[in-house]
Order: structure tokens, then sequence, then C-alpha cells
């Protein structure tokens, strides 16, 4: 493991409060084009919401395609946050403190992301809102309430609830510093969500409490959001390869091999664009690269059982939609790009202890990570309705048309505009757990162990 450098506290304040007191040269460049990608998606949705959803491939039996394969695609990275902060920091894994608030960001941005797209696949978002909660009570017309499909909505708002105020009371004690370092408005700002704390004992072991106390409550929710995701495939028997009981486990450890996935891509981008050499580490990418390895072997088992499953049950439906992923054109292909780049590529080089702590090379394999798993979720939700049962004669196509590729770019452009926002008023490395860290990183010595403080300013 590398040398850890000893920092004062003087340099951790000037370094991580650094980007949000001042504003870097590409900060604006750079969110202006990610806005600018937002508001086309933005103006491609008001044009079918116009025109209607016939400007979307979109036909029957396909009335799932790129809109629900993203949503289950964000539904699963927002699952990073969980994984990372709650089970390291139950752990005590000190490699976890450079990695934790990233990781959280982006459950709550990716899961806010996630929820537009229901909304947007309706085409009417009005009525989706009905179904979901009546405003018409004299009808007495109320949602099936047996129906994941209503679950969904439960579960992820709980999920974002949870997760946000994991992300908040995790910042307290960085808004306190950031208030006692500004004027104006931003001292304004900061004096109001930092709710009074002072770094009193009381405070410090309150908000102790709370971090661990929502560590542990969120873990349940973090498993129930995917898994009733699953069930919105799982308990629809009349689409080949959907009817599948192993469907929870595998999306839930699908989930988190995507998710770990973006943690190493968002933290690529923040060491390059923020230079905090010092913070962020080889050591780290190393730790996040053997968690994945972990995670991606277990994926691909729950993968291979799922597959498996599909040709032992020798159904001539199951066999024939097998047969369509694999080596009918194009699924062919795209069943190709998922498997090399989920499983073929990533897995042998992260056994590489070199290839993990070189930050290029994990950067470029999370990526290729989330677009094999965006097409991992596109594969199992198109080829089964293209071949929905029992009718034959509904066989069908599709393919994404130009409006919903741009609403998909979009929604990528939102969650890094998101993140890129929370950057200019909040440090995105969580200030009192770098000082916690350097203060109980020990000295071993012959039977005993000192503990350095840290230089005060």
């Amino acid at each position: 493991m590398e040398a850890r450098e000893r920092l004062t506290e003087a340099q951790i304040n000037e370094d991580l409060l650094g980007p949000t007191l001042r504003t870097p040269r590409w900060f604006w460049p750079v969110a202006g084009f990610l806005a600018s990608v937002v508001l086309a998606g933005a103006v491609s949705f008001g044009l079918m919401i116009n025109r209607g959803l016939g400007l979307t491939g979109l036909n029957r039996p396909v009335m799932w395609g790129a809109f629900i394969t993203t949503f289950v695609f964000w539904v699963g990275i927002s699952h990073a946050g969980v994984m990372i902060s709650s089970i390291l920091r139950l752990a005590q894994a000190e490699w976890r403190r450079p990695v934790t608030r990233a990781a959280e960001l982006l459950t709550v941005f990716a899961l806010s992301t996630a929820a537009l797209f229901p909304l947007i696949h309706v085409g009417r978002p009005w009525r989706l809102m009905y179904w979901f909660l009546p405003y018409d009570f004299p009808r007495m017309v109320w949602p099936n309430v047996r129906s994941p499909l209503i679950w969904d909505p439960a579960a992820i708002f709980t999920y974002l609830t949870g997760a946000s105020l994991f992300v908040f009371i995790a910042l307290l004690p960085d808004f306190a510093l950031a208030r006692d370092r500004t004027r104006g408005w931003r001292h304004k700002l900061y004096s109001v969500v930092s709710l009074g704390f002072r770094g009193s004992l009381r405070q410090w072991k309150l908000q102790a409490i709370a971090g661990i106390l929502l560590s542990a409550l969120i873990l349940p929710v973090f498993v129930s959001v995917h898994s009733i995701v699953s069930w919105d495939f799982a308990v629809a028997m009349s689409v080949e390869g959907w009817h599948a009981t192993i469907f929870a486990p595998y999306f839930v450890i699908g989930a988190v091999h995507s998710g770990v996935a973006a943690v190493v891509t968002i933290m690529a981008l923040m060491l390059w664009l923020f230079g905090w050499k010092r913070y962020i580490r080889s050591e780290h990418f190393d730790s996040l690269g053997k968690l994945e390895l972990a995670v991606g072997i277990g994926w691909f088992y729950f993968f291979f059982l799922e597959f498996v499953f599909g040709m032992v049950s020798l159904e001539g439906a199951e066999l024939a939609l097998k047969d369509m992923q694999m080596f009918q054109w194009p699924w062919s292909l795209l069943f190709g790009i998922f498997i090399v780049t989920a499983f073929f590529i990533p897995i042998p080089l992260w056994m590489f202890r070199r290839v993990r702590r070189s930050i290029l090379a994990m950067f470029l394999i999370s990526i290729s990570v989330n677009i094999g798993m965006w097409f991992e979720r596109f594969l199992i939700i198109v080829p089964g309705l293209a071949r929905k049962q029992p009718f034959a004669f509904t066989w069908g196509s599709y393919a994404p048309q130009p409006v919903e590729l741009i609403i998909v770019a979009a929604s990528f452009a939102l969650v890094l505009l998101g993140l890129l926002l929370f950057t200019r008023l909040f440090p995105p490395i969580p200030i009192y757990d770098m000082k916690e860290g350097q203060v109980l990183h020990k000295d071993i010595k012959v039977g005993r162990s000192t503990v350095p403080g840290i230089a005060r300013e």
C-alpha cells in the first residue's frame, strides 16, 4: 500500500473546499454542454407529448423499450451508494473515506432520474399519476395494490428519501465548516442547512449515531428496490424469459455490479478535474477493483443460472427465445457486445494488480461494464416482448428512434450535471471523514500504537 501523506487540517480544508468556493475554469463550459443535452431531451419529450408515442419505436407487442431499459439501468446504478457507504461504513473499511459521498450522490441523482422514466414512457404523464394516486375520489377508482408497478414508486421514493437523509446527515459538519469560511448568500445558505452544528461532543455523537442507524436501516430497502423492479418482469407469465424466480437476486447483484463501476467512473473524473491526487489514490481504485471482481463473478453466476434454467426447461418457446438472443441478427450482435463488455473484458483484467491500480484502465473498464449492463437490460426486455406468447401472429420488432436516443442521452447528462452543480455548492469528498482518517491512521510500534494528531491551522 502506498505511504499515506500526512496532511494538516489547513491543507485538507483548502484542497477540498477550494473547488466549492472558487469556480474552476472548465466548470461553465462543461455545465453548459450538459445543460444543452438536457434541454434537447426536454424538447424531445415535449415533442413526444405533442405528437404521441408514434415518434418512438414502440409498437405492438413491444411496448417497453429504451425508456424502461434506462429506468432499470438507473435504478441499478443507484445501488452503489448503499453498497459502498452503508456496508463499508458498518465494516469500518478505511479506504471508503474519499469514496462514500460520491457513491451516495450517485444514488440520489441516479434514482431521481430513474423516477422520471415511467412518466416519460407513458407519453401522457398525468394519466400515470392518476393511477398511482387517484385525484378523482368520488369515482372510487383505486390502484391495484397487488401489482409491482404500484410497489415501484413506493420502494423508489422510500429509497430516495433514505438516501437523501443519508447524504444530508453526513454533510452537516462540512456545512458548518463552509458556513464559518464564507460571507454573503453562501454564509446564509450554509447557516440554514447546517442546523446549528457547532461541533460539540453531543452533536458529534448524535451525528455518528444517525449515520450508523441510517446505514443499517437502508440496507433492507437497498435489497427490496431492485427486487421489486425485477418482479415487474417476473410476474408477467405470458412473456418468454421473464417468468423466473431467480430474477430478484440476479437483478440486485447486477445492480451492484453496474453501480460500483459507475462509482469508479465518477472517482476518476473527480481526480482528473479537481486534481485530488492526495485524497483519491490508486489504492482506492485497487480496492474498488477487488470489490468489482467479486461482485462481477457473482453476477455472472446468476446470469449463467438464469440462462441455463431457460435451457433446461426444454420449453419450445424458451429455447426459441434463447436462440433468438444468441444467434439471430441483430440480437446476436447486442448479446456479443453485452457479454464481452460486462464480463470478458473487465473480469480477467481486474485479476491483475497493475490494472486495478491504473486509474485510466479502471476508468475505461468501468465504462465498458455499464455499456454491457445497459445492453443486458435491453436484451431482457425487448426480445421477450418481441416473441410474446401465446399469439404467434403478434411477433414484432423494435428499434429505438432518435427521440428515444436523445432522451436517454439527456438522462446521462442530467445525472452528470446534478453531480457537477453539487460540487459548486458542497464538497464532494467528506472533509470531516478525511480528517478522522488522518487521526485514526496509527503508527504501530513495539508493544503499543501511537495516534498522531492533526496539526492545527
